[in-house]
Order: structure tokens, then C-alpha cells, then sequence
């Protein structure tokens, strides 16, 4: 059966990076195991037990050939993985034979494994991450100044910036950039704590002395490349680690189905656009169209992102004291699917933010067209300070403003507030200030001072672990 007469993940076959697919391939995954039963071994033969090296060695010349068809057989036969992948490994190496997996348990590797997974998959999403930060910092820097319609329940509110609307994009980035960082960083290993994670086999091993188990642990967790250990497992580490790696990972897709709905809000409104390629088409029927095609994707894999939340949930919860094997089928899809679809959003949003297209005589249009209402206020205040009665002045402009809703809304006209404002001789002493009254630019209060200090005390130091990845561009394949 060819490859194309079978199922094949999207998010894989689609999507994914080949960093990221590889990071939780088969390949990746069983030389890890390897790796693993040799720094045991190694760790073994330095505490004193008998472990030759010679036996070391042989492990270590065959930590990457593995025979992925003798595996699979041999699971079929042993209906057990790890004991297959044992079986596998002695085969290539007779002489460590007797060695291999001394008194670990299957969690050694499996968890062990995953453990390394998650945290290479942080070292993967957090330069990304990082990228799409520096990408929109940019962005909101350029346009900090552009004023634009606000919107408040998806209606015409008071001016912001396209800039400052972007930094509320970012502020949510950065919260994410935060919990990423913080999730890789609490990561701990299982270690070396046998069956139950009382790590009887290790202390019958070496006949009773705890401080060489303490040491057979750190010694493994070191070579692994850990900083610390968890003090105390059952058979597993608990299942609530994987929560905190996967809510923090659908937290992040939360924020950017929030900001990829915006720009397709934007969009419709022709005021920013993601890039759409020279030879694009946007529907097979109605030629003319520009379809927000990423975004929409990022979207639609954001929602998954979140959903898949709920297993790790479910599974913590259900893990019977020590135990349970029902956690297994379940993390096998959602540890790797969550670290794959943050990767593909993460890409994806990239390339969005990388060539984002303003039309400022667009967002120029839509203020014209509702500013002069928004412009009641300071025109009332103007009147006063020329001498006029508040009371009177607002008033007048309740009328002249009921009269220009009414042909927006009953003649499909344009907005002619202003017009009858300079035709009513009530607003004679302003005329010559109109000008200055209606500039957008009196409308965005600080929002480009804002944008600044944003940018400079809370964005730009959050990428500097990031500096020497910030600039790789990725070829997004459509």
C-alpha cells in the first residue's frame, strides 16, 4: 500500500516544519531510548556495577542503526514497545546484551523521552515565537502614528493608531513569550526511579547504599541535559506537567485566533490585508477576490490547538494512584499535535506579519466618514471657549447631528455633518478652527508615546535571548 492509499496526518504531510515533525518522529524517538540505556549504563559503570567498557561502546556504535522492521516484529510477537526496542538493541549488541535497561522500569525511557521532547519542542516554538514578536514590533513602530477607527463591540469607537492596535497584539505575545519560557524552564526530569518511583531496583543494585542511587539519578539527569530531577514520581511523572506545557500552548493559540480574526475583520474592511502572492487565487469562482487564506488557516489549527487541551486534563485526572496505562494512546497524539499545530500557527503567522499591507487612504476614508461625529465634543468645547453656552451649542449640535444620521442611514448618503456645522451661522466664531478641531491626529491621545515605551521597555528586551535566530526567514509552503 502506497503511501497515498492511507491516512496521513495534515499536520505532517501539510504543515509542519521538519524540525518540529522530526522532533517527534520515530527516529528521534527510539535513538533517544538508546541514548538513555547508555548514559544508565555509563553512570552504572562509574558508581561501581558491572558494566564493561567494552559494553559502552558496543551501545554506543550502534545508537543510531536501528532495525525499524525487527522492532515491529517484535512488538507484534511481545505486545510490549520498550521490550521490543530492548530486544532490537541486543540484537546489534550481544555483548551489552546483559546490560541493557539494568533495573530501569519502561517509564525510564518513555518518560524520560517525552520529558526531552517537550523541552527540544520549546527550543523549537520559542525563536518562532520570537520572530513573530520582532515581526509585529516592527510593524507597530512603522504605524504607531497612523490613526485609525477604534472599535468597541465591533462599532465605530473613539481613533486608536494601527500601530497601538498592534501592540495589543503583542502585549498577548508577550504574555505567551513568558509562559513558553517559563513551562521549558520548569521541565525536570523523571530520572531513575524504577517501578513504582521508590527506586527499590537501584537500591538493590548497590546493595543498600543510598547515596549511590542519589548519584546513579543525578548522573543520568546530567548527561541528559537537565538541571534537576523530580524528587518524587510514581511509575510516571505527573501528568499535571503536561497540562502546564499544553495549556500555555493553547493559550498561545488563543492569542493568535484573536489577532488573525482582526486582520480578516481588517481585511474586510480593505484597510490592511495579509500578503497575498502575484499568482494567488482567492476563489475558483469569483476571480476578483483576495481571501485572508492564511489567517483563516491559523484560525481554523488555533481552534485545534486549544481543544486538544482538554486531554491532558482528562488524562491527570484519571491516573490511578502509582499508574495507569490508559494515559498512554492519548499522549502518543496530543503531546506531539499540540507541539505540531504551535509550530505550523507560529510559521504561518509569521509570514503574515512579514508582509502585512496597510492602505492608509482606506483607514483615511472611514475616519472622514465617522469623525465629525466623534468631533461633537471638542467642537462644543470650542464654542465655549469662544464664548458660547455649553447647554445651547449642544443643542444645536444634537439637531444638526440627528439630520446627518438620518441621510447616513435613510438616503445612504455621506456623512454632511460638517457641512451643515459650516452652513449653520451659530458656528461662525470656530470656522477658521475647524480644521485643527477635526485633525485625526487630535484624536489618538498618546497612543504613539504609548507604542514607544511599549516597544522599548516590555518588547525589545524580551527577544534578546533570541538575537542570533531573530532574522530566518521561513518559505511558508501553501
Amino acid at each position: 500500500m502506497d503511501e497515498f492509499s492511507k491516512y496521513r496526518s495534515p499536520l505532517v504531510s501539510r504543515y509542519a516544519s521538519k524540525e518540529m515533525a522530526y522532533n517527534f518522529s520515530d527516529r528521534k524517538k527510539f535513538t533517544t531510548w538508546r541514548k538513555l540505556w547508555i548514559y544508565l549504563a555509563k553512570a552504572e559503570k562509574a558508581l561501581g556495577l558491572p558494566v564493561t567498557d567494552a559494553q559502552v561502546t558496543e551501545m554506543e556504535s550502534h545508537a543510531e542503526d536501528i532495525d525499524f522492521a525487527m522492532a515491529a516484529e517484535e512488538e507484534s510477537k511481545l505486545r510490549h514497545d520498550v521490550m521490543a526496542h530492548v530486544h532490537t538493541f541486543a540484537h546489534c549488541c550481544p555483548t551489552a546484551a546483559p546490560i541493557i535497561h539494568l533495573g530501569a522500569t519502561s517509564c525510564y525511557v518513555g518518560d524520560n523521552t517525552d520529558l526531552i521532547l517537550l523541552r527540544d519542542g520549546f527550543d523549537i516554538l520559542l525563536p518562532k515565537l520570537a520572530r513573530v514578536i520582532d515581526r509585529l514590533s516592527n510593524f507597530a513602530e512603522k504605524y504607531a502614528g497612523l490613526p485609525t477607527l477604534g472599535f468597541t463591540h465591533y462599532q465605530p469607537a473613539q481613533l486608536t493608531t494601527v500601530g497601538k492596535r498592534a501592540c495589543l497584539w503583542l502585549q498577548d505575545l508577550a504574555m505567551d513569550m513568558r509562559n513558553l519560557q517559563r513551562a521549558r524552564e520548569d521541565l525536570r526530569f523523571r530520572g531513575v526511579k524504577g517501578t513504582t518511583g521508590t527506586q527499590a531496583s537501584f537500591l538493590q543494585l548497590f546493595q543498600g547504599d543510598h547515596d549511590k542511587v542519589e548519584d546513579l539519578d543525578r548522573m543520568v539527569t546530567e548527561m541528559a541535559g537537565f538541571k534537576k530531577a523530580y524528587m518524587v514520581t510514581g511509575q510516571t511523572y505527573s501528568r499535571k506537567v503536561d497540562i502546564d506545557s499544553l495549556s500555555h500552548l493553547a493559550s498561545m493559540g488563543a492569542t493568535i485566533h484573536k489577532i488573525c480574526t482582526d486582520i480578516r475583520l481588517l481585511a474586510n474592511l480593505k484597510e490592511i490585508e495579509e500578503p497575498f502572492e502575484k499568482e494567488q487565487i482567492g476563489s475558483s469562482a469569483m476571480a476578483y477576490k483576495r481571501n485572508p487564506m492564511r489567517c483563516e488557516r491559523c484560525c481554523s489549527l488555533a481552534r485545534h490547538l486549544i481543544a486538544l487541551l482538554a486531554d491532558p486534563l482528562q488524562t491527570a485526572s484519571v491516573q490511578w494512584l502509582e499508574r495507569t496505562l490508559d494515559d498512554s494512546a492519548n499522549r502518543r497524539i496530543s503531546l506531539p499535535e499540540s507541539f505540531l499545530t504551535a509550530d505550523i500557527i507560529l510559521s504561518t503567522l509569521q509570514n503574515i506579519t512579514e508582509g502585512l499591507v496597510v492602505y492608509p487612504k482606506v483607514i483615511e476614508r472611514h475616519i472622514r466618514h465617522e469623525l465629525p461625529f466623534m468631533a461633537t465634543e471638542n467642537i462644543i468645547m470650542a464654542m465655549v471657549k469662544a464664548g458660547g453656552n455649553r447647554q445651547d451649542c449642544h443643542e444645536k449640535i444634537r439637531v444638526l447631528s440627528q439630520q446627518a444620521a438620518n441621510v447616513v442611514k435613510q438616503e445612504g448618503g455621506d456623512n454632511d455633518l460638517l457641512a451643515r456645522v459650516q452652513a449653520d451661522p451659530y458656528f461662525a466664531p470656530i470656522l477658521g478652527h475647524l480644521d485643527n478641531i477635526l485633525d485625526p491626529k487630535t484624536f489618538i491621545g498618546r497612543a504613539p508615546q504609548q507604542v514607544a515605551r511599549f516597544l522599548s521597555e516590555e518588547v525589545r528586551p524580551l527577544l534578546e535571548p533570541y538575537k542570533a535566530e531573530i532574522d530566518v526567514k521561513i518559505e511558508l509552503e501553501l
